[in-house]
């Protein structure tokens, strides 16, 4: 079998994603905080603004390892935590624990899994819309 290389979520890339992120929450005129974790959930790139809620470092940081961990973006596990869904007894007795609120962003290169970018600080369903518009930006 041949696999074929994919290059990895850089520096350049995480900061690259912060940006489009923290430009795409100052449209909309909220201040965000914003993580960038690679493939290993390594902490590539962070920005949090004072004017933002203080948990919201934290808040972007459990999102993005949410959305790498399961690979998936938060806001599509909203309902799996509720009680009779999938994820309802999850533990979460893990090094971070999970966050199922919108605004955790798988980041993929060449269909594979390469790092995820989380958002806090506004209204879920905007976090998400910031994670997903800093995901898209990234060519």
């Amino acid at each position: 079998m041949t696999t074929t290389a994919v290059a990895p979520l850089t520096t350049a890339d995480a900061e690259a994603l912060v940006t489009a992120a923290v430009e795409a929450a100052e449209k909309a005129a909220v201040t965000v905080s914003v993580t960038v974790l690679d493939a290993g959930g390594h902490l590539l790139a962070f920005r949090r603004d004072d004017r933002a809620v203080l948990i919201s470092g934290e808040t972007s940081t459990r999102k993005a390892y949410t959305a790498l961990q399961l690979d998936t973006p938060t806001a599509d596990l909203v309902d799996a935590v509720q009680p009779g869904g999938l994820f309802h007894t999850l533990p979460t007795a893990l090094d971070r624990p999970l966050l199922f609120i919108a605004g955790g962003v798988p980041v993929r290169r060449d269909g594979r899994l390469i790092g995820a970018v989380g958002v806090g600080g506004g209204a879920p369903e905007q976090d998400h819309g910031f994670a997903v518009a800093a995901v898209e930006s990234l060519v």
